[in-house]
């Protein structure tokens, strides 16, 4: 099935300032060319000024911010001069209650690391005359901003009159917003389809709305802290009618993503994870180290799960052994001393669902076993080990009521390597078992094994 995603760089920000979380929530007014607005009769001009202007003087009595300033707006335009080159502008709009005192206003925008941008909004003479003490609109949009900037703005009246001053910070839009990702170039990541291939393992990728006149890479690569390549990289050319590549991969790991980016300076980079949902995946790589008896696993993917030790019943069930789990992310755990048996297994528990392996269900690494043989009309049983080990050996017997084997006598019992010793039971016993496990490791199952009917035996060494 073909699944088309659409995902946009998220990059590193700050909480959004309140009128640039509403820029996110809707579109982007588009303009053509920036410029200076004031309220009709007033006639208004527009030139460079310093953010280090004279000192101030003292106001006119009655004049101060909340008298002089009101319903301040900041906002973000978008002036494009085609389809995929826009460029944003802080737009700065305020109503002023004028007065002959005030000759206009001092607008200036201040970015840690950048040169401060001012402008000086002048009414002329005449038209302010006329149209002193009434309340006007003053609006500009050619402060050109960045994505994501994060900006101081200050505005102030001309003359400088102490305290008649309004600030405020502003955080433009994020590339999370629709506009922004179709039309400002530093947002353009282009959008990738896909086609899985699971026969083969490939990933047939698409790509569109790519940034215009430029190439574009497509890999695979495995999400971390950052998407770590795991192969060479496809290049798309632009003159190419088929914007498409096809990209091998080994397992379908919930982090393996494909990775898409132009070919410009910094460009922002789409990622689409196909197989995010698959976290069955990542059970696999469990590593015994025979000599040291320590079983680990390290996720090839950040996961959030806990891995115990079970041992694995006649019916499917892996019950926990105590005290053997532990809560993993990233790191790699380990589990020392322990005993390589077919029915120890690894359990691993993460969003509710649980998954078992059983790395020694081959017996590959399994270093005792109770062999019974019959001889003469009875049984043997012994126990042999390639290593030098302790065992606790117990009798139970199991009742009709219940699968549980009661425990009625145990022995324990050293084995030398590479050596075996018999049992023999100084009594009659009928639908008897042994219940063997190692006491001189930290982990290890027990181990259940019936004997045959009525059969004597003595127990020695």
């Amino acid at each position: 099935m073909k699944m088309i995603l659409w995902v946009a760089l998220l990059m590193s920000h700050c909480c959004l300032g309140l009128n640039g979380a509403a820029a996110e929530s809707r579109g982007l007014e588009t303009i053509q060319k920036c410029g200076t607005r004031c309220s009709r009769g007033l006639h208004c001009t527009t030139k460079p000024d310093s953010l280090f202007s004279p000192p101030c003087q003292n106001p006119p009595e009655g004049l101060n911010t909340s008298s002089v300033f009101h319903n301040i707006s900041l906002s973000t335009v978008m002036r494009c001069e085609g389809r995929q080159q826009c460029s944003l502008h802080l737009r700065i709009k305020t109503q002023l209650q004028l007065t002959e005192a005030i000759h206009g206003v001092s607008i200036c925008t201040v970015t840690a690391g950048m040169m401060a941008n001012c402008r000086i909004l002048g009414f002329k003479r005449s038209s302010r005359e006329r149209m002193s003490g009434q309340q006007v609109e003053v609006e500009n949009d050619c402060t050109d901003i960045s994505v994501s900037q994060r900006s101081q703005v200050i505005v102030k009246t001309v003359p400088n009159y102490c305290g008649v001053t309004w600030t405020d910070t502003y955080q433009a839009p994020e590339c999370v917003n629709e506009d922004l990702r179709r039309h400002v170039p530093e947002c353009i990541t282009g959008r990738l389809s896909y086609d899985v291939n699971s026969e083969t393992n490939e990933l047939n990728v698409s790509v569109s709305d790519m940034l215009e006149d430029h190439n574009y890479h497509l890999r695979l690569c495995l999400k971390h802290f950052i998407c770590a390549g795991t192969g060479a990289n496809k290049l798309i050319k632009k003159e190419e009618p088929v914007k498409s590549a096809i990209l091998p991969y080994s397992r379908p790991l919930p982090c393996l993503c494909i990775e898409g980016w132009s070919t410009v300076m910094d460009a922002p980079r789409v990622q689409v994870c196909p197989f995010k949902d698959r976290l069955e995946e990542l059970w696999f790589g469990i590593n015994f180290d025979p000599l040291e008896g320590t079983l680990s696993w390290e996720p090839t993917c950040p996961v959030r799960a806990v891995v115990a030790l079970c041992q694995k019943r006649e019916d499917g069930v892996c019950v926990d052994l105590p005290h053997a789990s532990q809560n993993i992310s990233r790191k790699k755990i380990t589990f020392s001393q322990v005993d390589p048996h077919s029915q120890l297994c690894m359990k691993f528990t993460a969003d509710s669902k649980s998954w078992t392996r059983c790395p020694f269900a081959d017996a590959k690494f399994q270093a005792w076993e109770v062999v019974v043989t019959k001889k003469e009309g009875h049984e043997d049983v012994t126990m042999s080990s390639q290593i030098n080990a302790t065992f606790s050996v117990g009798l139970c017997v199991k009742s009709e009521e219940s699968s549980e084997c009661r425990v009625t006598k145990t022995h324990i019992m050293h084995v030398e390597k590479h050596k075996s010793v018999g049992l023999k039971l100084a009594e009659e016993l009928c639908s008897s078992c042994l219940q063997v496990k190692r006491l001189d490791v930290k982990f290890a199952a027990t181990i259940t094994h019936c004997l045959g009917q009525c059969s004597k035996y003595d127990f020695y060494k």
